[in-house]
């Protein structure tokens, strides 16, 4: 493992591990809104490491110890966050990447294979919606989720660890499928972002407030000029299966992966396996 700072403009500074032999495969990791690079399960990064990749997670604007802005007033934009992975992949002298983007991060992933294809040998898409045009209307959210998003939530006392700790984990609850919540593992890394975030609020704000910085919508089509792999949930509650199906349908020679009972979140370890070899797979594609 290792620590790297890279610095993709002059007021912003991310804070970047890699992990896995300086010689595998690079899989860049984006997580979804809020996500610091903890969410990302110590024991998965792993595997994929025993599969060959140099696996790199970072903590994004606003999250961990990365540079962060005041709560309500985020200075940069989606496209930003799309630009920093090419910092990322410069700062580690990469010249392109393995991407596994989940939510957010699939949307980011989208951009980024849209936007700096050279850059992108796969793309892995998970629990995330097309960025781009499709042609049928696809299903909202369940109207619990949708509920989570239309009504105010009360805040925790932030100086209160063993608040914001149960802040977290009631979080994510909601998102996880049938059997699939962990809450032992969830208040763990719930514990190690209160403990890394230099502002909390800010994280758990700004994501939500960005605009896309005009970059234009995805063309699905172009990104079947590298392998991609879309995996979704058949439990997921923000973006129901369809989203992923839509993805698979619209980008030519995508793979698509169900996985049962998951919903919108880090598919649990029972899928682990199944999900490495998928993203290893991709390799032999190219």
């Amino acid at each position: 493992m290792s620590i790297h700072l890279v610095r993709p403009d002059d007021h912003t500074e991310l804070h970047v591990e890699s992990i896995g032999g300086i010689g595998g495969d690079p899989l860049v990791l984006l997580g979804g809104a809020t996500w610091s690079k903890d969410w990302w399960d110590d024991r998965l990064c792993a595997l994929f490491a025993d599969a060959g990749f140099r696996v790199v997670r970072f903590d994004q604007r606003d999250t961990g110890e990365s540079t962060f802005w005041p709560p309500g007033g985020p200075g940069y934009t989606g496209a930003d966050l799309v630009s920093d992975v090419v910092a990322v992949m410069d700062g580690l002298e990469l010249g392109g990447a393995h991407v596994v983007g989940l939510s957010m991060g699939g949307g980011l992933a989208q951009q980024l294979a849209f936007r700096y294809s050279s850059r992108v040998l796969s793309s892995t898409l998970m629990s995330t919606s097309p960025a781009g045009p499709v042609r049928s209307e696809l299903p909202g959210p369940t109207p619990a989720i949708a509920r989570l998003f239309t009504e105010a939530a009360d805040e925790p006392d932030w100086a209160d660890r063993a608040a914001v700790v149960e802040h977290l984990v009631e979080g994510e609850r909601p998102f996880a499928g049938p059997g699939s919540f962990d809450e032992d593992v969830v208040r763990a890394t719930a514990g190690r972002v209160v403990d890394r975030t230099r502002s909390l609020p800010s994280a758990m704000t700004n994501h939500f407030l960005l605009s896309d910085g005009g970059a234009a919508p995805v063309e699905l089509s172009e990104l079947g000029s590298r392998p991609t792999l879309v995996v979704h949930g058949t439990a997921d509650p923000l973006f129901p299966v369809e989203h992923g199906r839509a993805l698979a349908e619209h980008i030519p020679g995508a793979e698509l992966l169900e996985l049962a009972d998951v919903g919108h979140q880090l598919p649990p370890p029972r899928h682990w396996d199944a999900l490495v070899g998928a993203v290893a797979r991709q390799r032999e594609l190219r």
